[in-house]
């Protein structure tokens, strides 16, 4: 252990000894009148390998202790298992699924005019705010007007004399590009627990250990900010927040609506003047599922301001406290180039998932993740064909329903959801999920790009008919060949996101859709939406039109159409096969696109149709971060 991490450790546990404690005279000096001030410290990318949360290998004391004082959210989560989602949601309090494209990573959501983000609504209500440094909010928002003071150097102490302080500071050492080098620390690999759904590999072994070690270095950060707080003699007035903006890194987590991909980590400190604001007593732990769209009326309910009506989520601290919630949700749209449509629903016990793309593999090759050598050995054994069916399956199509026992089956490889003794719970976690889907107006189902996105035009019904888009959705993603006539007559509707909707129901129909070919020709043909017609030419290659469903998706891509579309067709031909090879000129040229999504998945393709891709080449091009 370094001289400099025991220093810090120290000097977090003094912090920490004084939290407990009663105030000191800095403190009654310079404490605000009657509002507390308000400290987030939030971690990326990790669940909660913590001791608190009962982690035999994590060593992270100052989290521990802040536990031990306060209180631990045994079933926080995330509402998105990515970092911009999440924190879109965690700026608005407002769903990205709610307010399109912010559901997708990597995006830029225009933010209504008319609505205010948390900092804005603290600062109306008198508090300082500020931030350091991450923003990453997937949308147009200024972070500099919305905030005080933002930037590496940001800190309360700008504030003037009295005000009271919002101010979040982000440690960015767990972060998953911290896994793409090995951290060495107390934990090595021999001692990890390897989950069912993956192999026992030493990369994976050493992707955990490595999180395990990122994880005590980041408890000391959190430690050395407590130690500042202390010093400024403000640990007596002030309610601090520890949590992880969305779930962890290691593989089959972050990007993927699993427990490990949204489940995260909630510790709340608050001193004794407010602790009557406290749902229990000191050192509970609080089971019932609370996600981060409650965090700014949470905030709102502590700096005792109202809570704008468009805002969903419940407070769960403070005077305004709505008790506890029966449910969190959590969503998944695109993953950097990789195209998906996941929903779900936890009560803390049982995780309900709902895949509108089942026809794509959870494991589809995304250049940035598979820099984590984990991944690549996991691609490694499935293509050498040495995994077990739990292992494998990651590689493989998906069901539309998902149903999992969290209390006897934390990694999630026993699906319920065809078992008649769940038909129950099954009926009422799905129904919760469509009722919250209709109240916060989902607009996931809208491909990018495409007329009715954002949050105005999604609520034009002419454009976006949530209800019935739902209702073919599930026809479409359950794969009901019953609904065949309807998906051909719902290919000649005035309306965009429908015609996408029966075309991709053709799509997962598959050799029971052959009837069609004549209709989805046309489309292709003809129709005036791009990503209607992406679908439509796949689905058509599928049925042995590769001479006319080819030819479209590189039109698309020769032609000018934005990023976003582009993007679609370059994964609609990724499955198709060898029939995608007269495409191949068009890729390589793309190779070279300033858009890193563009660039990654033609490489990727490239090498797939020219039989040189192996797991452990490179992809992503780490010199263009940041051209998309």
């Amino acid at each position: 252990m370094s001289n400099a991490l025991r220093v810090s450790r120290r000097t977090a546990m003094g912090a920490l000894a004084g939290l407990a404690t009663m105030p000191s005279v800095n403190a009654l000096a310079t404490r605000p009148s009657g509002r507390p001030n308000i400290l987030w410290l939030v971690s990326e990318d990790n669940n909660p390998f913590i001791g608190a949360y009962g982690d035999p290998l994590a060593h992270t004391p100052t989290i521990d202790s802040l536990a031990r004082n306060g209180l631990l959210y045994r079933n926080a989560f995330s509402n998105a298992p990515v970092c911009a989602p999440s924190r879109f949601g965690i700026l608005t309090g407002m769903y990205p699924e709610s307010c399109s494209p912010a559901n997708q990573m990597r995006a830029v959501a225009h933010w209504p005019d008319s609505f205010q983000t948390y900092p804005e609504l603290m600062r109306q209500a008198g508090y300082f705010c500020t931030n350091s440094v991450k923003t990453d909010y997937n949308c147009d928002v200024d972070p500099a007007a919305i905030w005080d003071r933002q930037g590496p150097e940001a800190s309360w102490r700008d504030r003037s004399a009295g005000q009271p302080f919002l101010s979040v500071h982000n440690f960015m050492i767990t972060h998953e590009s911290n896994l793409f080098k090995p951290t060495a620390g107390r934990v090595t690999p021999d001692m990890v627990q390897v989950p069912a759904y993956l192999p026992d590999t030493p990369e994976i072994r050493q992707d955990y250990a490595s999180y395990y070690n990122l994880m005590e270095k980041m408890d000391a950060q959190v430690g050395q900010k407590l130690a500042e707080l202390e010093a400024d003699g403000l640990a007596d007035d002030t309610i601090i927040f520890y949590y992880s903006d969305n779930g962890g890194s290691l593989p089959r987590s972050k990007r993927y609506c699993y427990d490990e991909g949204l489940r995260c980590a909630l510790v709340i400190h608050v001193p004794p003047k407010w602790r009557h604001w406290m749902p229990a007593a000191l050192g509970s732990e609080i089971t019932s599922p609370v996600s981060f769209i409650d965090l700014v009326p949470t905030l709102l309910s502590i700096a005792e301001a109202p809570q704008p009506s468009y805002m969903p989520g419940k407070p769960f601290l403070g005077p305004a406290n709505a008790g506890p919630q029966a449910y969190a949700f959590g969503m998944r749209n695109r993953m950097d180039e990789r195209i998906d449509f996941v929903r779900t629903v936890t009560d803390g016990r049982w995780r309900y998932i709902r895949n509108y793309m089942p026809h794509r593999p959870w494991g589809q090759h995304g250049a940035f993740e598979w820099l984590a050598q984990g991944y690549q050995s996991w691609e490694r054994e499935h293509l050498a064909g040495r995994l077990n069916p739990a292992q494998d399956r990651f590689f493989q199509t998906k069901p539309y329903e998902e149903l999992y026992d969290l209390a006897t089956d934390p990694d999630q490889v026993h699906d319920l959801a065809k078992d008649p003794a769940q038909r129950e719970r099954l009926g009422a976690l799905k129904q919760a999920l469509d009722q919250h889907m209709l109240a916060i107006h989902d607009n996931g189902f809208l491909p990018e790009a495409m007329r009715g996105e954002g949050y105005a035009a999604s609520r034009d019904p002419a454009l976006y008919p949530l209800a019935d888009v739902m209702r073919l959705g599930e026809l479409a993603a359950s794969g009901d060949p019953n609904a065949y006539d309807e998906f051909v007559t719902q290919l000649q509707s005035p309306v965009d996101v429908l015609r996408y909707w029966a075309a991709t129901g053709l799509l997962i129909l598959g050799p029971k859709a052959r009837r069609a070919k004549a209709a989805l020709r046309e489309v292709v043909r003809n129709d005036g939406s791009p990503q209607v017609r992406i679908v439509a030419a796949e689905a058509l290659v599928g049925l042995g039109g590769a001479s006319s469903g080819v030819p479209a998706l590189v039109a698309i891509l020769n032609g000018h159409g934005p990023w976003q579309v582009k993007l679609q067709a370059i994964n609609a031909l990724t499955f198709i096969g060898d029939d995608a090879k007269p495409a191949l000129g068009t890729l390589q040229a793309l190779m070279d696109h300033q858009n890193v999504f563009l660039r990654s998945t033609s490489k990727y393709l490239v090498l797939q149709l020219t039989g040189q891709y192996t797991p452990e080449t490179p992809i992503f091009d780490k010199s263009r971060l940041g051209q998309s």
